[in-house]
Parts: C-alpha cells; structure tokens; sequence
C-alpha cells in the first residue's frame, strides 16, 4: 500500500438495480482506524453503496473504483471482498436460525484467516457469553444485533460495514449497541456507519459523507454536521 494512498478510496462508483441508477458517481476515502457515517435521507443510496463496496449482487456496479490498502474491489465478486477482510452486517442481521450464539460464532470462523476468536469476542461481548447456548433467533433484538457485530469479527476483518444497526431497537438498547460501537472504535476498526439516526452515530464517527439522490452533497468532519444545523435541516431534516 502506498503510503500516500488512503486505506479506503472509493471512486466514482455507480450502482444499478436493473436500469434504475442509484448510486451516482459516488466518491469518499477513509483512513485506517477512522469511523465515518454515510447518512442521508431514505432513499438516498447509503445501503447501497455498503453493498457495492461489500460487492453484493445487486446492485451492479457498473462504474469506478474501490480499493483497500492498495488491492482492488471493485473487480470483485463479494466472498472475495469478504476474503480481503470487508465484512457487512447488514439490517436483518442474518442470524442462523437453529443454532446457538456459539454456533453461528464458530461458522463464521471458519475461513482462511478467521479473525477474533471466541474469548476475545466473549470478553468484548459479555452479553453473548451468557447467552452462549441459547439458540440465537430466540434472544432479543439488540441481543441479535450484538452478535451479527461479533461474527463479523470473527472473519478476517479490515473494514466493518454496518447498515442501520439501531433500526427497530428500544432507546435503552440503542445505548448498549451505541457502547458496542465505541468499543469497535477504540480497538481501532475501520468502520462506516449507515444510520437513519444521525445524531447517535455522529458523536462516534470522524467524519461524514452524506448522499442525496445517490449524490454526495457533503463530505467533512462529523464534528461539523453535529454543529451545523442548517446543513442537517437541508439534507437530514433533523
């Protein structure tokens, strides 16, 4: 990796659902270790643009570039891009039914290079330990969503895509996966963060890009969208 490239370059992507064009052009870098939330109203192609980084299959990705240190994804199918260390949790979490928590941890390490082993998710999740033998589907939603986190963790991890990890969750769990994502940010996880609720994802994030249209219309620190209201009034309505 070049030392002057950016850990995460994203260029000029264009993301389609049979011909409807959802993702525009759509340009961002990351550094390593930085947290930055893809905010934007409904619609505006933040989950889509997640899965043509994750390389998905829908929707195609019929323009640009993606790279990560160095190697290229946008030329990639997406078991490949989750070989190179991208690994989406995505809304409906996607949790095994039929199996325990330990179970659906201990599938998802099984890879070439898996990533966190189980007692180092365990002693980040304490939550998850206690429910170890519990099968997963049956525990509570915040729980569930605790657990697509650690399993993404437990593969080879260099950039963690989570789309709306709040949706549909009660205030008090939002505070306990809020807290999880703080954890992520401080052992040093390149994360980006789609979120419907701004506010609660931008007090952890570096920076911001925020999509239109399928269009970026800003690109800056967080710090500055939590300070600028009339920018979140134009773009976010909040």
């Amino acid at each position: 990796m070049n030392a002057n490239q950016p850990y995460l370059q994203v260029s000029n992507i264009q993301g389609y659902y049979g011909e409807s064009y959802i993702v525009q052009d759509v340009s961002f870098s990351l550094e390593e270790k930085q947290v930055l939330a893809l905010l934007g109203r409904n619609g505006a192609g933040k989950t889509s643009t997640l899965k043509c980084i994750a390389r998905a299959e829908e929707p195609q990705l019929k323009g640009g570039e993606i790279y990560l240190q160095g190697q290229s994804l946008h030329d990639k199918r997406g078991f490949q891009a989750s070989r190179a260390g991208v690994q989406l949790v995505p809304e409906d979490r996607r949790i095994i039914p039929g199996l325990t928590v330990e179970e659906n941890l201990t599938l998802a390490q099984i890879a070439d290079t898996p990533g966190w082993d189980l007692d180092r998710i365990y002693h980040h999740f304490p939550r998850l330990a206690e429910r170890r033998r519990q099968e997963a589907v049956t525990m509570s939603g915040g729980e569930q969503q605790m657990l697509a986190v650690a399993r993404a963790l437990a593969r080879d991890i260099k950039l963690l895509l989570l789309d709306e990890p709040y949706e549909g969750l009660a205030p008090t769990i939002v505070k306990e996966i809020e807290g999880i994502v703080e954890q992520i940010r401080e052992v040093g996880i390149t994360t980006i963060i789609v979120e419907q609720n701004a506010l609660a994802v931008l007090k952890y994030s570096d920076r911001a890009v925020i999509l239109d249209t399928g269009v970026v219309v800003y690109d800056g620190p967080a710090k500055e969208v939590l300070e600028n209201e009339d920018l979140r009034n134009r773009y976010l309505a909040i």
